[in-house]
């Protein structure tokens, strides 16, 4: 199956989603590549950048889920590659 390495950008401006958020990335750890999270505590939010080596099918499924749960913001950016 062919794959494509994209970064999902995660925004979570409520903390009560977080169990969810990790559950999601829990979910498709086998296509992550790695992952970094920042908390921006003057702005009450936290950012979070998820690198993938996965089909595309499952890129478009973990950000429309993520994009899905209350009080978060997720976008994902595609290489050409």
């Amino acid at each position: 199956m062919e794959t494509r390495v994209a970064v999902i950008s995660i925004i979570v401006e409520n903390e009560g989603a977080v169990a969810a958020v990790n559950d999601l990335l829990h979910k498709y750890a086998e296509y992550i590549i790695g992952r970094l999270g920042i908390p921006y505590r003057a702005k009450q939010v936290s950012v979070i950048c998820v690198a993938m080596d996965a089909p595309n099918d499952a890129i478009n499924a973990l950000t429309g889920a993520l994009g899905r749960i209350r009080g978060i913001t997720a976008k994902a950016a595609y290489s050409k590659v």
